[in-house]
């Protein structure tokens, strides 16, 4: 029976939820289950982009999630700062693009004035007794790892404790932190984000929806997702996992290294390299790929000669996005050391097919047939990361932290 025929709340579903299985079907499908997404999903760590963007004092970028957004700004002293945006005067959005450049943030409504670190510069017509000192952008949590740059929207957001360390060791082995952007694009799915994740956490549909990854990738087969605490004895890398069950304080991660296919170098149409070698001094990591993640909405993956940065953004209850950046070696130039269609041509037509399988799998969650079906051997990842999903869901929900926790919705579900 669907929850479209007995509405339930929250704490009924996650209660009721049959472990080693998918997701009730209201999880996928209500709004008031969306919006506890949102607050859970708010307080924890995102990747807002990379320090290639905001070089120079007075660059800046946002970034959003939900209703909230953040501005990432260099400021005149060189520091880089994140800052909510949102005007103090009556609310309005300060930077309304992307990315931008300039020696102040000017709100476009009433033109209030920021310096690049949240400072009020100037307020027209303000009242006597009007204390600017009062009035700035406020301040958010921000931390830079090896080039990619993190904010939270929340008060605490989790201890990066190990995690970060795990995951610096994997973006410094291929110097994330020189490298520069060589191309980003941006795939709108027609999902709930869960479905989006819970596709990316798992190998099982390669085989048949991705030919282009499979030949490639020894992760495409049965039995190759394995975890090593071992270092590899060439580069000193150990994979890692940080993703209990239950909510515990800290940020979930995990590093894990990856075979390629017998004689490819980097996941391109032949498997040869595509553009420099990145590391120190140019080094190949020849044969392998490693594959990173740090909270629940970013993730990353690392060949020898270029970087993926994957931004996952819930748009709505089934509306995500999928943002890609490539990077490149940070000496490297478009045309001369790399051809940027060939560059992207992999994960391009891979987020593209994860598109269609994914928005299939909306259409199907959808229907009164739909009920959860269990997890393969080939899922693990997708079954913890839903597992710790719940966990992070139901402790947030105990704390008063959800919202709409009643079922009975306006959209009937």
């Amino acid at each position: 029976m669907s929850t479209i025929d007995h509405p339930a709340t929250i704490e009924t579903m996650l209660s009721g939820r049959r472990p080693g299985y998918s997701l009730p079907q209201g999880f996928y499908l209500r709004s008031d289950v969306f919006e506890a997404d949102l607050r859970l999903l708010e307080s924890r760590w995102i990747c807002a982009g990379h320090v290639s963007e905001v070089a120079e004092s007075g660059d800046w970028i946002t970034a959003e999630l939900g209703a909230e957004s953040a501005i990432v700004a260099r400021g005149q002293d060189g520091v880089l700062r994140a800052l909510a945006n949102v005007c103090r005067h009556r609310g309005s959005r300060v930077c309304l693009e992307p990315k931008g450049s300039g020696a102040l943030l000017t709100c476009p409504y009433h033109a209030w004035t920021f310096h690049l670190d949240g400072r009020l510069r100037s307020a027209r017509e303000m009242p006597s007794g009007f204390d600017p000192a009062a009035h700035g952008l406020k301040p958010l949590s921000l931390k830079v790892i090896e080039g990619l740059i993190f904010v939270s929207f929340g008060d605490a957001p989790p201890h990066l404790g190990e995690a970060e360390a795990a995951v610096a060791a994997m973006m410094r082995l291929y110097d994330w932190a020189g490298a520069r952007i060589a191309a980003r694009r941006t795939y709108r799915v027609a999902a709930n984000w869960k479905l989006v994740m819970e596709n990316y956490h798992e190998c099982y549909h390669c085989a048949p929806s991705h030919p282009e990854f499979s030949v490639l990738h020894a992760l495409a087969r049965p039995n190759n997702r394995t975890l090593s605490n071992e270092p590899d004895p060439e580069t000193g890398l150990a994979d890692f996992e940080a993703w209990t069950a239950a909510a515990d304080g800290f940020e979930t991660a995990r590093v894990m290294r990856s075979a390629l296919a017998d004689g490819a170098l980097t996941g391109s149409v032949d498997g040869q390299l595509l553009a420099p070698p990145m590391g120190p001094g140019g080094a190949r990591r020849d044969g392998l790929c490693v594959f990173g993640e740090l909270g629940l909405l970013s993730a990353f993956l690392a060949y020898a000669d270029y970087g993926l940065i994957y931004r996952f953004i819930p748009r709505g209850v089934l509306d995500s996005e999928m943002e890609v950046i490539w990077l490149v070696a940070g000496s490297a130039e478009a045309g001369r050391d790399y051809d940027p269609e060939r560059l992207t041509w992999l994960w391009d037509v891979t987020s593209q097919e994860d598109k269609l399988i994914i928005e299939r799998n909306q259409a199907g969650v959808a229907s009164r047939a739909y009920e959860p079906g269990p997890f393969s051997l080939m899922e693990p990842g997708t079954q913890a990361y839903v597992e710790r999903y719940l966990g992070e869901l139901a402790n947030a929900l105990m704390a008063g932290f959800g919202t709409g926790t009643k079922g009975g919705t306006a959209d009937g579900l």
